[in-house]
Parts: C-alpha cells; structure tokens; sequence
C-alpha cells in the first residue's frame, strides 16, 4: 500500500491527472525536484492511475481491478537493491504488475555488489521490454529512479526510445540534478515539478508525522524549508549530527581543535557527507544578512570548500584529506 501523497505532492499530481486526463501528458516526463521531497511516490500514484482498468468517474483509481491489485503486490529482491547511502532502490518494492517497470540501483550480477550507477545492459533489457505488447492491454509505465544515475552510455540507449515513442508508452525520468541529464534527452521530456511547500504547509506535515513542535521547527530551519529532509534528521540523528559539525567548526574558528584530528572522527563511521553537508549550511547561515564584505568572503569560502570536498569523497582522494581540507578554512 503507497503512503498517501503530502500537499505538495498533491498539487503536482493534480496537474498532471488534468493533463492525463485532456490528454495532454506526454509519453516522456521529467519529474524534478529536490531529494528526498517525494518524487518516486508521486509518480507511483499517477503510474497507478493511468493503469486501472476501471477508472472511477473522477479518473482516480478503483483499487479492486486486475490492474490495481498487481500493482499493489509487492516484493524485494533477495538480495536487496540498495542506493549508495544504503537506502532500498525501490522503497514500496518491485510491483507485480506486468506493464509497470522499475529501472534503478541494482546488483551487480558479476560481483554481487551494487552498481554505483545506471548502466546500459539494465536499459537495453528495458527497452525490450518497452517493444513488447502491454500484457494486460493497457498502457505501459517505465519509472527511471533516479535518471541522475544513468550513465552516459546508457543515455543513448534511451534516446533511442524518446525519439520513437509508442502510444501507450510512458517513460517517466526522475531526477534532483536535471541538469546533469544530456540537454536531448531534457529536451524530449515534458517537466513536473516538485517544489518546496510553504513554511506553515510543512511544519503542519512535520507535525502530523509525529515530530513535537520544537523540534520540527528546528529540523525544518537546519533543512533550508525541505520538508522531507526535516523529517528524515528529526527522525534520526542528523540534527545530533549538524549540531556536532557546527560545535567542531566553532572549536576550530577558537584554536581548540586541530583539522586533521577532526577530520579522521568524521570518516570514522563513513558520514563524512552529511557532516560536509552541515558544515557547508552552517556557513550559509553565518553569511545571511552580514555587510562586511571581508567576512562574507571568507565564509562563501568555507561555504565552497564544504561542498568541493562532498564532491571529492566521491573520487579515490583519501576521505581524511578531502575533509581536512574544508575543515582548515574555519581556522
């Protein structure tokens, strides 16, 4: 069973429902938005509206047909598709329905690790699929999470499938960096997107989801307005995690700590990221509303160095070096 859609989630797919609907929506979409707001589960819900087989006379789903009850059959592979933080590639699971395809993070068949990217054997056998007949004689759904990941090779391969489209074909591309996607594929693509919700719209979602009011408001600050990443540090440690970056960026900007020791506790338990992702807001929010000019330098410095060395963990640069670096800025 998918969780119910949030406010913003909602409005965007009441959009595209009334393009479905006047028969407006295209075979290939781009739904964009930040991370962690909810654009697998929006496409899910309208992937399941445009499957039923027995439409209620609003257009939304009946929930009883063939169509419906395949598509809410659900089940994870036995070795469990992962993104690289660990996360289920495909959160609800594989649906049983036939005409609805799930193309993400998988295991790597060779080494039994998963793939750090989307790469173009698992497009080639999507495509395959695409060129066949629906199964059960209605449309057929193909959701890309997340399109960022796809490699360039694999791009070409769905280019293919862009520039000749089938009716009843839909192939929706789900991406927080559209703008990393080649400009042909962008540019064959319809965009929905996901924006971030007003302030008041998301503590009251916050609040809903359990979090005291405290707390939401503080998670929702440290988040810059996101909602879904308010609910995911409220839940967890991450603002226990914010809170430590920015105390250890203090002791360093006092002399009281020393980078390269810091450095090596942050990569300890592999969160160096999020630690990074902190330490680069917190700078932001030092800078907001300062006027001297030799100040704000220095903090969009820090601000940069967070974020380069976020990139650099990404490469075979040693993690402790990376983060030494961004952590010398605020001495």
């Amino acid at each position: 069973m998918l969780p119910p859609l949030s406010p913003w989630q909602q409005r965007a797919y009441t959009q595209a429902a009334e393009a479905m609907t006047a028969g407006h929506f295209g075979h290939a979409t781009l739904i964009a938005g930040p991370a962690l707001l909810g654009k697998r589960l929006l496409a899910e819900h309208l992937a399941r509206r445009l499957l039923c087989q027995a439409p209620r006379p609003d257009g939304e789903p009946c929930g009883s047909c063939r169509s419906c009850t395949l598509f809410a059959a659900r089940s994870q592979m036995e070795a469990l598709e992962v993104r690289p933080d660990g996360t289920p590639a495909h959160p609800w699971g594989h649906s049983a329905h036939p005409d609805l395809l799930f193309l993400g993070y998988e295991i790597n068949q060779k080494t039994g690790k998963p793939r750090a990217e989307i790469v173009i054997e698992q497009v080639r056998a999507l495509t395959g699929k695409m060129g066949l007949t629906s199964q059960l004689g209605g449309a057929q759904v193909v959701i890309v999470d997340p399109a960022d990941a796809v490699n360039w090779s694999a791009w070409n391969a769905i280019l293919k499938t862009l520039e000749e489209p089938q009716p009843g074909r839909y192939l929706w591309l789900l991406a927080s960096s559209p703008a990393q996607l080649p400009a042909t594929i962008r540019s064959r693509c319809q965009r929905l997107e996901l924006r971030l919700p007003p302030r008041a719209e998301a503590l009251d979602w916050l609040r809903q989801r359990g979090h005291a009011p405290a707390l939401a408001e503080e998670a929702l600050d440290a988040a810059r307005g996101h909602p879904g990443l308010a609910d995911a540090w409220a839940a967890g440690d991450g603002l226990v995690l914010r809170r430590d970056a920015v105390k250890d960026a203090q002791a360093l900007q006092r002399g009281q700590a020393e980078a390269t020791e810091v450095a090596q506790r942050w990569v300890a338990d592999g969160r160096a990221a999020e630690r990074l992702r902190h330490l680069a807001e917190f700078a932001l929010r030092e800078a907001a509303g300062l006027t001297d000019p030799a100040a704000t330098r220095t903090l969009a410095a820090r601000f940069d160095a967070a974020n380069r060395a976020r990139e650099l963990l990404h490469t075979t640069v040693r993690a402790d070096l990376a983060v030494a670096e961004a952590l010398l800025a605020w001495r």
